[in-house]
């Protein structure tokens, strides 16, 4: 089982996002939940959402405590909760970020870990020059299916368009391409370094 813990600030599209990924994972025959847990309801209010991927039917209904992935949809967060609590040694991080890991301050944790699985992504500024919000769960939807090749672009695709439809849908399927092709790019940049 594969499990994910999505954290961001309500308004940001979290539960979205933890949702349009347990679809993604259904439309490649795999066994998905998703469920969000909220502190204060209001936008703006740190949110956390999980999601789990299986071969198998899915009985646990706890929160995800020790994730295999973590997806920050909000950096400021890095500075207010301890967003990698319970992250496995070798667990992939995805920042919805322009900045460098070094930059956000977390070069030592890389140091730790395989810096292969961490990366930022500009996802609020993709969702901006694409569907003209600042919402950034699809692109790093799609970056983390290039990160991590848990799930497949095309899969996050066809859950873009059982969630949205018309212009909003293909903007977020422009936007979701551009994140898929951004993190490889940076992945081969690393791997060449």
């Amino acid at each position: 089982m594969f499990e994910i813990r999505v954290h961001g600030r309500g308004g940001q599209g979290v539960v979205t996002a933890a949702e349009m990924l347990s679809v993604a994972a259904f439309e490649e025959g795999r066994h998905a939940q998703a469920f969000p847990s909220f502190g204060s309801e209001r936008t703006g209010a740190p949110v956390v959402a999980f999601c789990r991927i299986s071969d198998k039917e899915i009985r646990l209904r706890e929160p995800v405590m020790e994730p295999d992935a973590i997806i920050v949809q909000d950096p400021t967060l890095l500075h207010q909760i301890d967003v990698f609590a319970g992250l496995k040694q070798d667990g992939y991080v995805l920042l919805n970020s322009h900045h460098s890991l070094e930059t956000l301050g977390l070069g030592e944790l890389v140091k730790q870990r395989r810096s292969e699985r961490f990366c930022t992504l500009p996802a609020t500024e993709l969702g901006l020059k694409h569907v003209g919000r600042p919402i950034p769960n699809v692109p790093l939807l799609a970056g983390f299916a290039a990160l991590s090749g848990i799930i497949k672009l095309e899969s996050v695709i066809k859950a873009i368009n059982e969630k949205f439809s018309g212009k909003v849908a293909l903007g977020n399927i422009a936007a979701a391409e551009e994140a898929y092709l951004l993190v490889q790019a940076m992945m081969k940049e690393q791997a060449d370094a």
